[in-house]
């Protein structure tokens, strides 16, 4: 399956028809968002590593998030002069926006909605790719794996089970991310909800030192991401909000390639192995702000 972009903004929430049948030849409603954010407006930042920009600057927010400074929420209100509330964290599950995580050396932290307020004007959300370890099992298990089969695809040729597995959260993704929205809104109303799609970190062909996968897992590898990031389109395409496609924006910028703005196992600058370098969290930035200039 391959994510059918349409640029690299996706303006969905015009095109989204509420369900039901009103019976006569009026045009169905439509969920209409608003739109430009004010100077000093509350800003809402949900999301896992990919959001918490590890390694990018001075640590932000609780203890073993590894938020930092550095990261397209806090590039995104110092140029907006927004007042920011951000609780991405790394290691969090859509499961995270209603429980609370523990991340790893560091202690309990609230449901991200918990921060979501009614007073809030924009909220940006991110999250998948840890349901079921997904991206974990790419940079762990996967690359275990190919220390003893350099040539083979050991982790596409996993146990029927942990494939099903895999597939399964990634399967039902979309569906949590509405429901995910639809409590947004309800703690927001007024809030403009943006979801903001993953990079690509794997190539479309060829590989390299940087990213140790069997040479025939580059694909799934691929694929599973792909299918992440299909989910979050779908998701802000059903539930009328707008999306940011970061996968279309990163085009040639994966682990492997001569411009990479992903670290691989060895980061060429500050960020941690297998995440965002800055220049990604800018272009994250860029077109955040593109988008919430227009009207």
């Amino acid at each position: 399956m391959r994510p059918a972009f349409r640029g690299l903004l996706v303006l969905v929430a015009g095109s989204v028809l509420l369900a039901g049948c009103n019976g006569g030849n009026d045009p169905a409603p439509t969920i209409t968002p608003p739109t430009g954010i004010a100077d000093g407006g509350v800003y809402v930042a949900l999301g896992d590593s990919y959001t918490a920009g590890p390694r990018l600057g001075v640590t932000s927010g609780a203890q073993g998030c590894e938020q930092t400074t550095g990261n397209y929420p806090h590039l995104l209100a110092e140029r907006l002069g927004l007042e920011l509330t951000d609780v991405s964290c790394g290691g969090a599950t859509s499961e995270s926006l209603t429980k609370s995580q523990t991340p790893p050396n560091g202690t309990p932290v609230p449901p991200q909605l918990d921060a979501v307020t009614a007073d809030a004007d924009l909220v940006t959300l991110s999250i998948g790719g840890n349901d079921g370890r997904a991206f974990g099992t790419l940079v762990t298990t996967c690359v275990g794996l190919a220390l003893k089969d350099r040539k083979g695809a050991p982790c596409a040729e996993l146990g029927k089970k942990a494939r099903d597995g895999l597939g399964s959260e990634v399967d039902g993704l979309a569906k949590r991310l509405v429901a995910t929205v639809e409590k947004i809104r309800k703690r927001a109303p007024d809030a403009r909800i943006v979801m903001v799609g993953y990079p690509q970190m794997f190539p479309a062909s060829g590989t390299c030192d940087l990213l140790p996968l069997a040479a025939g897992d580059y694909p799934f590898a691929r694929d599973l991401v792909e299918r992440v990031v299909q989910a979050q389109q779908d998701a802000a395409t059903e539930a009328g909000i707008d999306y940011v496609d970061v996968w279309t924006a990163s085009e040639g910028h994966d682990i492997c390639s001569a411009d990479p703005w992903i670290a691989g196992l060895i980061p060429a600058e500050r960020a941690l192995e297998y995440h965002p370098y800055a220049e990604e969290q800018k272009v994250v930035a860029d077109l955040l702000e593109e988008l919430l200039s227009q009207a």
